[in-house]
């Protein structure tokens, strides 16, 4: 009986054990997954190295913008170093002159000699009291050329060091942008790499959660990436689509945030075939949105987003020619029911340019 009670237990157990496997969550497109999967840590190190390089570059402009008003300082430098250089020539041009015209008035001679040679005690009073006069001027003129000189040299050390610095603070700017960059497009691949290797298997890794900053969105809808060139527009031809191009595709760097363009549900998110890693969400009034070619993806399937949410990473997962996010807008959630997408954004106040 014991024995049997034990048995019975086991079963239980067995059962129980059984439930708890079939009930795991399962990634996108039907597979086995992690929650946020293993390697969202460099989804995680790409969006903090997008708001890094974002820093930078306002760094960057901050400085360029201060290197500019610093160089319009050091010209107004150089203009005044202009004068003092034209003021210093005149000044010494003085100089020598009131030099000739003492030694041709005073014939060389010492002060004593002239004394000697004086014909009466006017004419002497007279040619003493005129070299003073010249010894002043020659000694006002040597002192205020000395000065000019004085600020002249000081003037130039201080415009030769202004542009020291501007450059110096240029390079500094340049390369700190440029560094984050460097490692901005490394961890952009490596998110690629993990991209095509998830479209190969036919399974996506799970939902990757990123910390996204405050939203700044003020409306209903918005745009599915912030900034971007429009390359590929809806119903252009090309080889790489078997009839027309179903809809308007964004120029965009891997890793950039793409955004839910309104509130919805997510409906779909699946990896492999032509569209590589996608979304689709079922919009509030009815529509679908796709998003393809992503290299990560931020939302789960069945979950509710709100307008402008982070849903994912672009990529050039799938059938991708290059970096960039294939934007659709349906009439249901399957291919084959699309409509242009440009207006459709601008019916909703959304213009895409």
């Amino acid at each position: 009986m014991r024995s049997l009670r034990r048995r019975s237990m086991f079963v239980v157990a067995l059962l129980c054990g059984a439930a708890l496997l079939t009930a795991r969550p399962t990634a996108a497109g039907g597979e086995p997954g992690d929650g946020a999967g293993a390697d969202s840590g460099l989804s995680t190190r790409v969006a903090r190295l997008y708001e890094d390089a974002a820093a930078a570059t306002q760094r960057y402009e901050t400085g360029r913008h201060a290197a500019e008003a610093k160089q319009v300082e050091v010209r107004r430098l150089e203009e005044l170093l202009g004068r003092e250089r034209r003021e210093t020539a005149v000044l010494r041009e003085d100089l020598g002159r009131i030099a000739r015209a003492q030694y041709r008035t005073g014939g060389g001679l010492p002060v004593v000699a002239q004394m000697l040679l004086a014909a009466d005690p006017e004419r002497l009073m007279r040619g003493q009291h005129l070299f003073s006069q010249a010894h002043l001027a020659l000694g006002n003129a040597m002192e205020k050329s000395r000065r000019a000189e004085t600020r002249l040299a000081a003037d130039e050390a201080r415009a030769v060091e202004a542009w020291q610095e501007v450059e110096r603070r240029r390079v500094e700017l340049a390369d700190l942008k440029k560094g984050i960059e460097d490692k901005l497009e490394q961890a952009r691949w490596a998110l690629q790499g993990q991209a095509d290797a998830s479209v190969a298997a036919g399974a996506c890794r799970g939902a990757v959660r990123l910390d996204q900053p405050p939203t700044r969105v003020t409306g209903e809808w918005v745009t599915p990436v912030e900034t971007y060139t429009l390359s590929a527009g809806f119903g252009s031809g090309g080889d790489r689509w078997v009839n027309r191009h179903t809809g308007q595709d964004f120029a965009v760097p891997i890793g950039t945030p793409v955004r839910a363009v309104g509130a919805g549900r997510v409906v779909r998110v699946a990896c492999g075939g032509a569209f590589g890693i996608q979304v689709v969400i079922r919009q509030a009034d009815g529509y679908c949105t796709q998003y393809a070619h992503l290299a990560a993806v931020t939302v789960d399937q069945g979950e509710r987003v709100t307008a402008g949410q982070w849903i994912g990473q672009s990529g050039a997962s799938g059938n991708s020619t290059g970096p960039h996010l294939h934007f659709e807008v349906r009439v249901t959630p399957e291919l084959g029911s699309s409509i242009d997408p440009v207006p459709w954004l601008a019916e909703r106040g959304v213009p895409v340019a």
